[in-house]
């Protein structure tokens, strides 16, 4: 059963221009759903409409917008509306249902806090019977765990006979040279991510790897660490593979001004479609992995959306990899000098 509660706030809008998120609530751990440009990461029955930084409902009775990616169980969510919208959260078996209902020319700020630490969500998605509509989606995960306790490597492992150095101070874990790589002695599976993270040097390289294989090197999902952008957007080719024969469909060229697929992308496999992150400054970084759906967001902004149809493997290197893997700290060479501080995790059902 589904354990929610709900708070229905009406406040005078700040000054803050919707679907922007301050440093605050990006260091605090929330996330942008919805860009206010795009439906990217979203999908739909009936066709979502986007107009001047809000979404538009698909009308009628099968009208809907779903966020792709399972919530944690323990989470808040807030957003505006407008008209009648109805936001619905599903998980195996159960379903919770609330309407919200303003007057079309009136935004609404909603809160969602919800707990169930039982469940298995599966989405969420607002449904519209009229012309309702919805702007400033946000998520923020609660309670997740820490998996670095600010004082030692407890927990961590450093992988042997490499370069890197790793060091704790003040609740900050440093890497310099490299290579090297640390791993937790904890494996994950599907899981939201979080942790924040400083480049100490110009254009450094380095990654949070994640589904790695046990005992070896640096093996598995890359989530890159390369603040460089570029003048002129690069071209990186990016496979299409059919979701249900995992056959290569196409080989389809994307622009990025990201270096080396840039903070926030799926090494390899798919560049950051935004770069958000600067040498010198500490950034959030959110990686969910979800089956074979993995999205990442830097500083509450999201970086990647993507499914790994590739054909099922026990090495992410060669394909889909499913099982449950380490998460681990890149050195990449010699010039690597990164610090990382507040490691928090929620893991999220099969």
């Amino acid at each position: 059963m589904l354990h929610a509660i709900l708070l229905l706030t009406l406040a005078p809008l700040c000054s803050q221009a919707p679907n922007q998120l301050t440093a605050a609530e990006a260091k605090d751990g929330w996330i942008l759903l919805f860009d206010g440009q795009t439906p990217y990461g979203w999908t739909g029955k009936g066709e979502i409409q986007i107009a001047d930084g809000r979404m538009l409902i698909p009308a009628g009775g099968n009208g809907e917008a779903i966020w792709q990616l399972p919530p944690p169980a323990a989470f808040q969510l807030s957003f505006e509306s407008r008209g009648v919208v109805t936001f619905r959260l599903d998980s195996k078996g159960n379903r919770m249902e609330d309407i919200y209902q303003s007057p079309a020319d009136a935004w609404k700020r909603h809160t969602v806090n919800h707990d169930n630490k039982n469940g298995s969500l599966t989405h969420f998605s607002f449904r519209s019977v009229g012309a309702g509509e919805v702007r400033d989606i946000k998520l923020k995960p609660l309670a997740p765990k820490s998996i670095f306790n600010g004082k030692d490597l407890s927990g961590w492992s450093i992988f042997d006979g490499k370069k890197s150095k790793f060091d704790v101070k003040d609740g900050i874990l440093t890497i310099e040279d490299g290579p090297g790589d640390l791993q937790t002695d904890t494996k994950y599976k599907n899981f939201f991510l979080q942790l924040e993270c400083k480049t100490n040097g110009k254009h450094l390289n380095s990654g949070i790897f994640f589904r790695c294989r046990p005992g070896e090197y640096q093996n598995g999902y890359e989530a890159q660490i390369n603040n460089n952008v570029l003048p002129e957007a690069k071209e990186y080719t990016v496979e299409e593979f059919d979701p249900v024969s995992h056959k290569l469909i196409e080989k389809k060229k994307v622009l990025s001004t990201a270096a080396d697929y840039g903070t926030g992308a799926i090494y390899r496999r798919v560049p950051a479609r935004r770069a958000v992150a600067k040498d010198g400054e500490w950034f959030t970084f959110t990686i969910i992995a979800s089956g074979n759906h993995l999205a990442t967001w830097v500083d509450g902004l999201q970086t990647i959306d993507w499914y790994d149809n590739r054909p099922p493997s026990d090495n992410a290197r060669t394909g889909f990899r499913a099982a449950a893997g380490h998460i681990s700290l890149q050195g990449h060479d010699p010039t690597t000098n990164l610090s990382f501080r507040n490691f928090r995790i929620a893991e999220l059902p099969d």
